[in-house]
């Protein structure tokens, strides 16, 4: 809904004047006379007061017919980490067996508290726990290759193998000397707004938008169904997931090579089997896939099984209509379907939009 509150109005439309960046995020400018909405940092000209809506959530604005502006790109800029816990986190990447204190975080210029709002708020996590992860799965991946695990743990900053030990377990479940598998989560932005994908080393596991009502659920399902812990962390495939997908938004991308690792039953597989074989542009009904399948009477039972589906866009889901060619249920919100639809049509080939 938008807002209506005229004195919060009031103080938003002089927080867009002003380019106030500590309101990014805070609230979403739809500009009616243009059609698109911005968040509080927009360089663009600036609107009449009498010419937007203020809403709380970008998805609201895109429920109510808005699309990003090209010039802020509010979907992505919203969500992304501000410079200073964007300089913390590239630090923790670049040396993932070293811990940055409170201590070296205030020597930087930049608050602990602060960092600790915000990755609770992105992340569902503290700060430490996500150097915590970043360090266990570095040493994950020596213990694979074969070091001791007495060096991985003095060489991760830990003092003793004993300690190394109980934090590992803790996190993976398992013992260093055991080294059980472990799924790595990373968030990403996206025109549409942020997402996770998570992976194992076989493949992409999960792709959903971190706003997604049964993300938990699904977070449960699958540490249950692959036997294993998820982690902040980053591999081969959750990199490539990235790439792909930028490439995908930019319109330079219509088919995904990455790696899957999808859990389910030999139905659910052979559903979203079906539906990567529907074509990029292209559309298809419940009832279409139930006849690829050769079971026509299935329709139900092919929708449950779409509606499962964990890996979204690369699994595309959205490409399923009604019988009548309606939008039907997405995970993402059917404003995205749309988005994404529309996406694929304006960048398809040609000879197939004709």
């Amino acid at each position: 809904m938008p807002i209506t509150d005229e004195r919060q109005i009031a103080d938003y439309y002089r927080a867009l004047v002003a380019r106030a960046a500590d309101h990014v995020g805070i609230f979403y400018v739809g500009v009616k006379t243009t059609g698109v909405f911005c968040i509080a940092t927009c360089r663009a000209r600036k609107p009449k007061p009498e010419n937007v809506v203020f809403y709380t959530g970008f998805k609201e604005a895109i429920d109510a017919g808005f699309r990003p502006c090209k010039v802020c790109r509010p979907t992505e800029n919203a969500h992304a980490a501000p410079p200073d816990i964007a300089e913390a986190i590239a630090w923790v990447r670049q040396h993932p067996k070293e811990r940055l204190t409170d201590g070296e975080l205030r020597a930087r210029g930049i608050s602990p508290e602060r960092i600790r709002r915000w990755f609770q708020q992105h992340y569902g996590m503290s700060f430490q726990a996500f150097q915590r992860a970043f360090r266990i799965n570095t040493a994950l991946e020596e213990l694979k290759g074969g070091r001791r695990a007495t060096d991985t743990a003095l060489d991760s900053g830990y003092d003793s193998l004993s300690g190394f030990g109980y934090t590992y377990k803790k996190l993976t479940g398992s013992s260093p000397t055991t080294q059980g598998q472990v799924l790595l989560i990373h968030r990403f932005t996206t025109p549409l707004g942020p997402m996770f994908v998570c992976a194992s080393e076989q493949g992409v596991c999960l792709l959903e938008f971190v706003d997604r009502r049964m993300l938990e659920t699904e977070f449960r399902d699958l540490q249950r169904l692959l036997k294993a812990p998820i982690l902040a962390g980053e591999n081969t495939h959750t990199r490539q997931t990235e790439r792909e997908m930028a490439e995908y938004f930019a319109g330079t991308r219509q088919q995904f090579t990455v790696a899957l690792d999808l859990p389910g039953s030999p139905f659910q597989q052979s559903v979203w089997q079906a539906l990567q074989a529907i074509p990029y542009g292209g559309t298809a009904s419940y009832a279409d896939q139930a006849q690829r399948l050769g079971n026509p009477q299935a329709v139900r039972a092919v929708a449950s099984a779409n509606g499962a589906n964990r890996v979204s866009i690369i699994v595309p889901c959205h490409r399923v209509l009604g019988k009548d060619g309606s939008l039907t249920g997405y995970g993402g919100g059917l404003a995205r379907k749309q988005w994404l639809l529309d996406h694929e049509q304006h960048h398809s080939p040609k000879d197939r939009a004709a």
